[in-house]
């Protein structure tokens, strides 16, 4: 009985230490979400080159995959999305800032398109939440009119202002998760010794 105290209190020792790294992650990437925030052209630049690197070594795993697979029915689908995946690599990384106006035209119609849908639903069904649902319409249709307007000037900021702010809430939520996880296993460490 004794011994399995002893490796219970090893285990919420190694369990409390794991939420407390996951903790220290978090403020690393509220850190740098707030850098991005203070310097959003230099982030959606970082973002870009990011994104292209994925991009090209998604494709080049996605190739690898195709051949490994060549004997069946999807292999030219496979080879034909690798390739594709590999030349918008290689045009986003050499091309960031084309690649950054493309990416901020592309979300401006989307929060277009999203609040035209989202005020016409809620003008339609009329249901519960009516008045949320309006009001988030009406926020998606002006932010795209923001960014369309101030187009291909907003390009520089508003990829990195995004990666920036999902990089704040991500490190937020880890934060919020290591504080947490160290309370619970804290209480369950207090709870197994009485």
């Amino acid at each position: 009985m004794a011994r399995s105290g002893k490796t219970g209190t090893k285990g919420a020792k190694g369990l409390s230490r794991s939420f407390s790294w996951l903790a220290v992650l978090g403020v690393i990437l509220v850190i740098a979400g707030i850098v991005g925030l203070i310097y959003t052209a230099a982030a959606t630049l970082t973002s870009m080159i990011l994104f292209g690197w994925l991009l090209l070594i998604g494709g080049i795993v996605g190739l690898l995959h195709a051949v490994q697979a060549r004997g069946t029915n999807f292999f030219w689908l496979g080879v034909i999305v690798a390739a594709l995946n590999i030349a918008a690599g290689i045009v986003v990384i050499r091309m960031p800032h084309a690649a950054a106006d493309a990416l901020t035209m592309f979300a401006a119609l989307l929060f277009l398109a999203a609040g035209l849908f989202r005020l016409a639903g809620s003008l339609i069904v009329r249901g519960p939440q009516f008045g949320w649902t309006l009001l988030l319409g009406a926020f998606d249709l002006l932010l795209g009119i923001l960014v369309l307007v101030s187009w291909p000037g907003s390009s520089q900021y508003v990829i990195g202002c995004f990666f920036s702010l999902s990089l704040l809430f991500d490190g937020l939520g880890l934060i919020a998760a290591g504080y947490g996880g160290r309370r619970v296993v804290g209480m369950m460490g207090d709870g197994s010794t009485v």
